[in-house]
């Protein structure tokens, strides 16, 4: 497998993660360092992965529903670095209510032993 086609199957791995509500499939798409960044669109920094974590448990905790499509718009990789920057369709129940948003996302993957490891996502709001 290339180094591109398994970088693209660990995004989709944090995306269908992310879909489903699965926080264990969170463990295991996610480097679990204290280096670990993440930023949902519109909130703060969260930095080391006990917070990246937490944060994923309170948004599964409090949506009823998600379904989430992805645009990939480019992948780069650079020795045990590489980036995905998609376009997100987020469409999500919490409490009875339907939430839809487009965001811009990067991720960042690090090669670790044979595989490829998310170590920071960023989410920005796309107005629409």
């Amino acid at each position: 497998m290339s180094d591109v086609t398994a970088i693209l199957a660990a995004n989709a791995a944090f995306y269908r993660a992310f879909e489903k509500r699965d926080i264990g499939a969170m463990d295991s798409v996610w480097s679990q360092g204290t280096a670990s960044v993440c930023v949902h669109p519109g909130r703060g920094i969260l930095m080391g992965w006990d917070d990246i974590r937490e944060s994923w448990e309170l948004i599964f905790r409090n949506t009823n529903y998600l379904e989430v499509d992805i645009q990939v718009k480019s992948t780069e990789t650079s020795g045990n670095l590489a980036y995905v920057i998609v376009v997100e369709s987020v469409m999500q129940v919490v409490r009875g209510r339907r939430m839809e948003a487009k965001s811009i996302a990067t991720n960042v993957f690090e090669r670790m032993g044979t595989g490829w490891f998310l170590i920071h996502h960023h989410g920005s709001p796309l107005m629409q």
